[in-house]
């Protein structure tokens, strides 16, 4: 792209949405200059990423020129012109989608998914897809199709899962916007792998129709602990992001309910009574996780918030994690062939009743009855009222998005006899993953990823803001606060060195 004086004012490769939109007004730049910019280091850098795994460049140039036309006419709207990634699973009619099965390669939906719809309805540039691990059922993003993405800051080590790729294409200056979802983390750990932000909505905020397996079709629901959220580079941009994509889904909800999040519930840090855990009952926190969550709420006591380390109303996390693992495979079973599925119940028999581990309530999950999926409902019920109870006490909760900062590459099979090194001892991978998710999973709860350090090794380190449930605003305008006050992202000091190597 050719940068003159005045675009030299805006950082195209890692500029927010709010810069990026600016410039554009000011006609600093066009929405074709941009995006050819995007395309171009996309080609120049992601070929050691593989981020970005399908790419639908021609119809964004029609888009980007449309969008200048519009800026020309004066139009304004939230994303006109803003070049945005998606996760692999989201429809984009014509794009396969295949959830990184290889029996689904060939699948092309006819229709958008409803945010895609929206996301072009606010002069969004749709460039492409990003990559995930096959059924989203990892910390890494690999699959048979599409291979391996690795992480900006360090090609050997995972950009988390499964929203990996969008983390990734976010660090590498892939665009300022990218839209993932969660059910076990999946927004907020390559957040924290990558350095960049997250925001896994209150469940049901963001509706799913057009976000389902192959080859259903896009009918309106909301899922059990799923969700769909943006991930960006700042915080402001995930309250804009937000605002986009939130909202019943016309053909449902929508018809006799519209959206008002209430506001933030402060707007100064001072204001804020916290509470930060970062230890878990189950699973030991690394070292270099806990000691920088120790020094963020140094520097927020020190900036006049109110910081709690303990409270007598913080429900059971022991309790609540064996449940979430329950309903986590319970709401994946529906992806089981019938074989598998009478394997897994025939697992599940075989456990003592007194196995409370976090592996024997997953395989307890993946063949649950209805009567017995309802008693686990009725659990959770009891346990969001207890978090309803807590944030009485306390406006959000800071608390570990992983227990480790991005980890080397692993796909050893078979995937259940996995271990992480957490501080040089071993642990069951998947309880070690996927126990950070609870409680904000478990309980339907806002959580916004936040970048606050880095390691010594230069690798990112993140946390999680968990707030009361549709209080959205809250979490992401306290994350805009330490953003503000302690520093957000910073682009991967490895990016100049891949450039220069090409």
């Amino acid at each position: 792209m050719q940068r003159g004086p005045a675009t030299d004012a805006v950082d195209v490769n890692y500029g927010s949405i709010g810069a990026l939109l600016s410039a554009l007004h000011a006609r600093e730049m066009s929405a074709t200059e941009l995006l050819e910019h995007t395309i171009a280091r996309i080609e120049a850098l992601d070929p050691q990423i593989n981020a970005i795994i399908v790419r639908d460049f021609d119809r964004a140039r029609d888009a980007a020129r449309a969008a200048d036309a519009a800026l020309g006419r004066g139009e304004r709207m939230s994303l006109l012109g803003i070049p945005v990634t998606l996760k692999e699973p989201f429809n984009v009619a014509g794009l396969p989608t295949t959830w990184g099965f290889p029996h689904f390669r060939d699948f092309r939906p006819a229709e958008d998914a409803l945010i895609v719809s929206r996301l072009k309805a606010a002069g969004a540039v749709i460039i492409g897809k990003t990559n995930i691990p096959i059924g989203l059922r990892d910390f890494q993003s690999y699959n048979e199709i599409h291979g391996t993405t690795n992480n900006p800051w360090d090609l050997g080590r995972s950009p988390g899962g499964s929203s990996g790729g969008s983390g990734a294409a976010l660090a590498a200056g892939f665009g300022p916007l990218s839209i993932g979802s969660d059910i076990g983390g999946s927004i907020r750990v390559p957040a924290h792998f990558c350095g960049v932000f997250g925001h896994k909505p209150s469940l049901g905020l963001v509706p799913l129709r057009g976000y389902s397996l192959p080859p259903a079709p896009p009918v309106p629901g909301q899922g059990d602990l799923a969700v769909i959220g943006p991930m960006t580079r700042t915080a402001s941009d995930l309250a804009l992001a937000l605002d986009v994509i939130a909202g019943p889904d016309e053909t449902r909800d929508g018809i006799g309910y519209r959206l008002a999040l209430p506001a933030p519930r402060h707007a100064q840090l001072g204001d804020f009574r916290i509470l930060v855990i970062d230890t878990h009952p189950l699973m030991p926190t690394g070292d270099a996780v806990r000691s920088a969550i120790e020094r963020l709420a140094e520097r927020l006591e020190r900036s006049g918030a109110q910081v709690a380390r303990a409270s007598t109303s913080l429900p059971d996390l022991a309790e609540s994690a064996r449940l979430y693992m329950k309903l986590l495979n319970a709401a994946r079973s529906p992806r089981l062939t019938p074989a598998a599925l009478a394997e897994a119940q025939g697992v599940a028999a075989t456990l003592s009743p007194g196995d409370r581990s976090l592996q024997a309530e997953r395989a307890r999950g993946w063949g649950m009855i209805h009567r017995d999926w309802l008693a686990a409902d009725a659990a959770r019920l009891q346990l969001q009222q207890k978090w309803h109870q807590l944030f009485r006490e306390f406006d959000a909760v800071i608390y570990p998005a992983a227990a480790v900062p991005a980890f080397p590459h692993d796909q050893s099979e078979p995937f259940d006899a996995r271990q992480l090194d957490i501080d040089g001892k071993l642990y069951d991978y998947s309880d070690a993953c996927f126990i950070w998710a609870d409680p904000a999973s478990t309980c339907g709860l806002p959580a916004t990823a936040v970048p606050i350090e880095r390691t010594a090794s230069g690798l990112p380190i993140g946390v999680q803001i968990i707030g009361p449930y549709l209080e959205d605003r809250t979490t992401i305008a306290l994350a805009e606060l330490i953003e503000r006050e302690f520093g957000g992202f910073v682009p991967p000091p490895s990016l100049s060195a891949m450039r220069s190597a090409r």
